[in-house]
C-alpha cells in the first residue's frame, strides 16, 4: 500500500481526520452527558486504555491511509498523565499535519504550556455558558474563571483555540448574547453544537433540543458570512463578521445531508474502530494494534470501511450503541 493513500468509503467520502479517544473517564457531570458522573464499567476486567505505543501504531496506520489531522479526546484526556507524550507521538507521526485536543479545561492553566511544548496545534474547550453560576450548575464544577485563564494562555502561545457550546433551549438567547459580547474582542472560534440524543439522555433531549438552524439564521441576518471548509476540518460551518475578533461555527447533525461531508473516523480508548459516532458497536482492532504493525492495521481499517453507513440516522431516533458522548469523545 502506498504511503498516504487516501481512505475512501463506498459512498465516495474521503477520510482525513482521526478522533482518537484516550480515556472514557470524565470528571464533569454535564446535564446532557453524565448527569450522575462517570460510572466505572461494571466489568472489573475492562480492557485497559491504549498505551502511548499502541496509540502511536494507530496514528501511524491512519497516516498511511491519508489522515492529516488527529484529535485526542475522551472522556477527559487531561486525566491521563501521559497526555503530553501522546501529543508528541501524534506530532511526530509522518503525515500528520495537525494535532488537536478536546478538553473540559479543568486543568488547563497548569498543563497548556506542556501541551504546547509537545506540539499541540489546536485546542477545543467545552464551555456551555459564560455565566459562572450556570456553568457550575451544568457541569457540577465552579471553575469557569480558571478555564478562561487557561484559554487566555493558549491564545498567548499561539494555539488555535475553539470553544464548544452545546445548544440548550432554555436560556439560549441570553447565552448567545453573552458569547457574542465575548467574541467582540476574543479571537476564538465558538462552535454551537446541537444537542444529540443518546441512549442515556432521551428525556433530557426531548425537553432541551434546539435546532442550530434557528441560531444560524439569526447570525446570517446580522451580517455573519460563511467561510470555505478545509478538507480536514470538523463538521462545523464557520462564520466570520468584520466587527468581531472571534468566529462562530455551527454543528447541526439533524440537518439535511449532514453526513454527506463526513471526513472523520473514531477509535475508542479500548482500540475499537467506530465508523460513526452512532454506530451500533465498535469494531475491535486491539489484537492488531498490540502487534505494533501499522501497515497491517491500515489494511484492516481499509477492509472495514466498506461497512460505513451513508447516514447516522439520528433524524429517525437512532442512537446506536452510544449511551453517552464520553464513550468515544463526541
Amino acid at each position: 500500500m502506498k504511503q498516504n493513500e487516501i481512505l475512501e468509503d463506498g459512498h465516495g467520502r474521503r477520510f482525513y481526520y482521526l478522533r482518537l479517544s484516550v480515556t472514557d473517564v470524565c470528571n464533569f457531570r454535564c446535564d446532557y452527558c453524565l448527569p450522575d458522573g462517570y460510572q466505572a464499567a461494571p466489568n472489573a476486567s475492562k480492557t485497559p486504555d491504549l498505551s502511548v505505543a499502541e496509540a502511536t501504531t494507530v496514528m501511524g496506520a491512519f497516516a498511511r491511509l491519508g489522515t492529516r489531522k488527529v484529535r485526542l479526546s475522551g472522556g477527559e484526556p487531561s486525566l491521563r498523565k501521559d497526555l503530553p507524550a501522546l501529543i508528541q507521538a501524534a506530532k511526530t507521526t509522518p503525515g500528520i499535519q495537525r494535532v488537536a485536543v478536546t478538553s473540559n479545561g479543568y486543568k488547563l492553566p497548569s498543563v497548556i504550556d506542556s501541551w504546547h511544548h509537545n506540539g499541540l496545534d489546536q485546542l477545543n474547550i467545552s464551555i456551555d455558558s459564560l455565566d459562572n453560576a450556570e456553568f457550575a450548575r451544568i457541569t457540577g464544577h465552579d471553575c469557569l474563571p480558571r478555564i478562561r485563564t487557561g484559554i487566555d494562555r493558549a491564545l498567548e502561545l499561539g494555539i488555535q483555540t475553539k470553544v464548544n457550546a452545546v445548544l440548550l433551549g432554555d436560556g439560549a438567547q441570553s447565552r448567545l448574547s453573552q458569547f457574542l459580547n465575548w467574541l467582540k474582542t476574543t479571537p476564538v472560534t465558538l462552535r454551537f453544537i446541537e444537542l444529540m440524543q443518546t441512549g442515556d439522555n432521551r428525556d433530557y433531549f426531548a425537553s432541551n433540543h434546539l435546532r442550530g438552524s434557528d441560531i444560524e439564521q439569526q447570525l446570517i441576518e446580522s451580517g455573519w458570512q460563511l467561510l470555505p471548509r478545509a478538507i480536514d476540518a470538523g463538521p462545523a460551518r464557520e462564520y466570520v463578521h468584520p466587527d468581531y475578533a472571534g468566529r462562530i461555527g455551527l454543528i447541526t447533525p439533524y440537518s439535511k445531508d449532514f453526513c454527506n461531508s463526513c471526513n472523520r473516523l473514531r477509535v475508542s480508548a479500548q482500540g475499537k474502530l467506530h465508523l460513526c459516532l452512532f454506530s451500533d458497536a465498535g469494531l475491535d482492532l486491539r489484537e492488531t494494534i498490540r502487534a505494533g504493525d501499522a501497515n497491517a492495521l491500515a489494511e484492516k481499517v481499509r477492509a472495514l470501511i466498506g461497512n460505513k453507513e451513508v447516514s447516522h440516522y439520528l433524524q429517525k431516533g437512532n442512537t446506536g450503541g452510544t449511551q453517552n458522548l464520553s464513550i468515544i469523545g463526541g
